[in-house]
């Protein structure tokens, strides 16, 4: 799984961040992978853990250096993603692969919606509610790179290779930068949606 950082622009100017010069990548490995209605467990070594809500393009062929203009050739679809994130290590570690590394840290919707229905997702709502509340509600025109970029520029580090991940990023409204913060606790429900791909939700339960 490929994940890129700070790809919203409402979400940097939450953050008072300037906009990155090219995409930010970082990784998630299979352990953190889980479905629908499976627990986020959260594990006992962390303190506020935020949802991200994210669209996750699924790679359908092998690409190396694909030109953007040719990028969603190597495209299967979408679904949706939840970049969970225990934000006390991320800042406490200076880089992002502990707090977001941990087994259920990743959970994604089984069906992929395909390329051909959605074209490189702009225009998509993006939401994420906790509890019934909504704390992101954003649209992929936010992108800072689309998804044609991304897969190009990616596909120049990596191999792609059919069935891999590409994270896009979260907008604005995760819960760390709310005021006051509001952070996954066990009992909570999180739900992703994401306009035209579909709907995630987990339940978040205490490590036991």
């Amino acid at each position: 799984m490929i994940c890129v950082g700070l790809n919203y622009r409402d979400h940097a100017i939450e953050q008072r961040v300037e906009l990155p010069s090219e995409p930010l990548l970082f990784g998630k490995f299979a352990n953190a992978v889980c479905g629908h209605g499976d627990p986020i467990v959260l594990p006992a070594e962390v303190g506020h853990v935020d949802a991200e809500a994210e669209l996750a393009v699924v790679i359908g062929r092998r690409a190396r250096r694909v030109p953007v203009a040719d990028a969603l050739a190597a495209v299967a679809g979408y679904v949706c993603a939840n970049d969970v994130s225990a934000r006390d290590l991320q800042f406490k570690d200076g880089q992002w692969l502990r707090a977001k590394g941990f087994d259920t840290f990743c959970p994604l919707s089984h069906e992929v919606v395909p390329v051909d229905e959605l074209g490189d997702a702009s225009g998509l709502r993006v939401i994420q509610r906790l509890n019934d509340t909504v704390l992101q509600d954003s649209s992929t025109d936010q992108l800072v790179f689309g998804v044609r970029e991304l897969v190009a520029h990616a596909s120049t580090v990596f191999t792609l290779e059919p069935g891999d991940l590409l994270l896009t990023g979260t907008p604005a409204g995760v819960g760390v930068f709310r005021r006051p913060p509001v952070s996954l606790a066990d009992g909570d429900v999180v739900e992703i949606e994401i306009e035209r791909v579909g709907l995630l939700r987990n339940p978040v339960v205490a490590e036991t």
